[in-house]
C-alpha cells in the first residue's frame, strides 16, 4: 500500500524546534521550506547571527524564508507558492487567519505541556516552579487562540525532584519531535482523531522576565527550591547579598529545618528567612518552614561556584535580601 507523503512548511526559531525539523526531514514527508526569524544581534559583540532553525535548515539543504511579520503580503505569497499540505509550528509566533488558511490539510503546533494545562509562552518554567511531577508534549491543530486547538496526541514524562527547567527542556524537545512525526504520519494516514480541549481545566503559563525571578525566602522551603530550579538556567533565580545580585542555579531540598552551628545563635533557633550559613559543609538558606541548600551560585561579576565556597568567602554566614 502506498503511504501518503505530505508537503510541509516548517516554522520555528529556537533550538527547541530543531529536533522536530530534523526528524520531519528524515521522515517520509517532504519539508519544502522553513520559515524562521531574520538574523538577530546576539551576544556582547552584537554580530548578527541566524536562528538555530535557520542553521539546521541550511545543513539539511531546505529553502529558508525569513519573516518577522506574520501578516506581511510577501510571506503570504511565498507560502502560497509552495502549496503546502501542512504547516508545522514549533516555538514560533501566533499565526493570523490568512496564514492558517493556506495549507490544504491544516496547521499543527507542538506545545511543551499537557494541554490544556500551561497554555502560554513558558510552560516548562511554570510546570517546574509549581512542583509538577509530570508533564509532557502535546500536538494540536492550530486555531486563532493561544494553545486552544483540538488535540491530536500527547506524550508524558516524569519531572525529577531536582530537575531544572533547562534539563527538562532538553528532554522535551526530543520527546516532542518524535510525537510530531508520529502525529503527522497519522494525519497523512487518516487515523488522527482530534479531541477538543476542556477549557475549564486550562491554566496559564505567561512569559517570564528577569525581574520575575527574584527569590522570596519567606515562602516554604519546597516552594523556594522549585522556584530556583524552575528559573534555571534562564533567566536565573536571584537574590541580593549586600546590595549585589546573587544568582542561584541549583538548590537541594532539606526535609526539616536545620539548626545553625552551635554558638552562632540562640540555642534552638532555626535560620531566619533569607539568612544563609554553611552547615556541615553546605550552604543553607532559611525559608518560612526550614532551609534549602544553595548548591550552585554566581555572585555578580564572578564565575559560578558552590554556595559553600561563596559563603565561606564571607565568613560562612550572611543575609540574603527578599
Amino acid at each position: 500500500m502506498t503511504r501518503t507523503s505530505l508537503k510541509i512548511v516548517f516554522m520555528g526559531n529556537p533550538d527547541f524546534s530543531v529536533p522536530s525539523l530534523q526528524q520531519l526531514a528524515a521522515s517520509r514527508h517532504k519539508v519544502v521550506a522553513v520559515v524562521t526569524g531574520s538574523d538577530k544581534r546576539r551576544g556582547r559583540g552584537g554580530a548578527r547571527t541566524p536562528s538555530p532553525v535557520k542553521v539546521a535548515a541550511g545543513e539539511l539543504s531546505i529553502d529558508v524564508i525569513e519573516a518577522d511579520d506574520m501578516r506581511s503580503t510577501s510571506l503570504h505569497s511565498k507560502l502560497s507558492e509552495r502549496n503546502p499540505d501542512l504547516l508545522v509550528v514549533v516555538a514560533y509566533k501566533l499565526l493570523p487567519p490568512e496564514i492558517l488558511a493556506i495549507p490544504n490539510t491544516g496547521s499543527l503546533n507542538l506545545h511543551a505541556s499537557l494541554l490544556p494545562k500551561y497554555r502560554g509562552a513558558a510552560p516548562i518554567h511554570w510546570a517546574v516552579i509549581n512542583g509538577e511531577t509530570e508533564t509532557g508534549c502535546t500536538v494540536f491543530i492550530l486555531d486563532e487562540g493561544m494553545d486552544t486547538g483540538r488535540i491530536l496526541g500527547y506524550d508524558k514524562t516524569a519531572i525529577g525532584p531536582l530537575e531544572t527547567t533547562g534539563e527538562l527542556y532538553g528532554r522535551l524537545k526530543e520527546i516532542g519531535a518524535g510525537l510530531m512525526v508520529r502525529t503527522v504520519d497519522q494525519l497523512a494516514d487518516g487515523t488522527a482523531a482530534p479531541v477538543k480541549q476542556d477549557d475549564a481545566l486550562a491554566t496559564r503559563a505567561p512569559k517570564i522576565h528577569p525581574d520575575d525571578a527574584r527569590i522570596d525566602f519567606d515562602k516554604n522551603a519546597g516552594d523556594v527550591h522549585n522556584f530556583i530550579r524552575g528559573m534555571s538556567p534562564f533567566p536565573g533565580a536571584w537574590t541580593l547579598q549586600d546590595g549585589k545580585k546573587l544568582k542561584i542555579y541549583r538548590s537541594e531540598p532539606v526535609p526539616q529545618a536545620v539548626l545553625p552551628a552551635a554558638g552562632t545563635q540562640k540555642s534552638g533557633d532555626a535560620l531566619k528567612p533569607g539568612e544563609a550559613q554553611v552547615i556541615d559543609g553546605k550552604a543553607h538558606a532559611g525559608c518560612r518552614d526550614g532551609t534549602v541548600i544553595l548548591a550552585d551560585v554566581q555572585p555578580e561579576g564572578k564565575k559560578r561556584m558552590s554556595g559553600a565556597d561563596f559563603l565561606n568567602g564571607l565568613g560562612g554566614h550572611t543575609f540574603l535580601s527578599n
